[in-house]
């Protein structure tokens, strides 16, 4: 990529921004929905032994670095692979939409009542983060995708590809031992991130994709150059 890129190609600005937005309303809003309705307890005996580790929320909260420099790293593939990882992204949210309304899911967690930094950081993540929008796991969802970013990405070093696999696994790992998901979660929201990869580009949807925002994009275009005319 050029100088005049920037972080983040031009062409990828649009389509990321999008993404963002999607991750925001598919999250939040579903609530809306959701909201006083029946939630499902997934768990079973295997989430029952997995022990409760806090101090592993520095992972399930350090994610979201790790999520911003590897989006940017699959927004600066080649034009057809950006589209490509960014429309999967989206289509697995939608996906994620569709069981979070239809198929509402909770989880009991522990009573934290300890007095170290990982133990109040843990009681403000579930202070902040409602049981429930826990099928799929988004949080593992993502983080898999950071990984589908960079694995084919020849501009990327083999350590750092090592890295985001390691990675996305320990996030993984995280959202069990913090309590915030069961296994169920993080096995749905792995394959649904490697199901949407491979099935945007078999359906046409990544194609779809970039005309739909090549189009919007000239029509911003249009609409910022009428409006300076005025």
């Amino acid at each position: 990529m050029g100088k005049k890129e920037g972080i983040v190609p031009r062409c990828m600005r649009l389509p990321l921004f999008f993404a963002l937005a999607c991750n925001f309303l598919v999250y939040n809003g579903s609530r809306l929905i959701t909201s006083g309705r029946f939630h499902r307890d997934l768990s079973n005996q295997l989430d029952a032994r997995i022990p409760f580790v806090p101090w592993t929320v520095v992972i399930y909260l350090g994610c979201y670095l790790f999520w911003i420099v590897n989006y940017v790293i699959g927004c600066r593939q080649a034009g057809e692979e950006a589209f490509r990882f960014i429309s999967a992204d989206i289509f697995a949210k939608f996906v994620c939409l569709i069981c979070f309304i239809v198929f509402p899911t909770t989880n009991i967690r522990p009573a934290v009542e300890g007095s170290s930094i990982w133990d109040m950081l843990v009681r403000l993540v579930y202070r902040l983060d409602a049981p429930d929008n826990l099928f799929p796991s988004i949080h593992c969802l993502t983080s898999w995708f950071c990984f589908i970013a960079v694995r084919k990405n020849e501009a990327v070093p083999g350590w750092y590809k090592c890295f985001s696999l390691v990675f996305a696994l320990m996030v993984c790992v995280s959202t069990l031992t913090t309590k915030q998901h069961v296994l169920v979660d993080v096995l749905s929201g792995t394959a649904l991130a490697e199901a949407g990869y491979f099935l945007v580009k078999w359906s046409g949807f990544a194609k779809l994709y970039e005309k739909a925002v090549s189009r919007i994009a000239c029509g911003l275009k249009n609409c910022g150059q009428r409006f300076r005319e005025i």
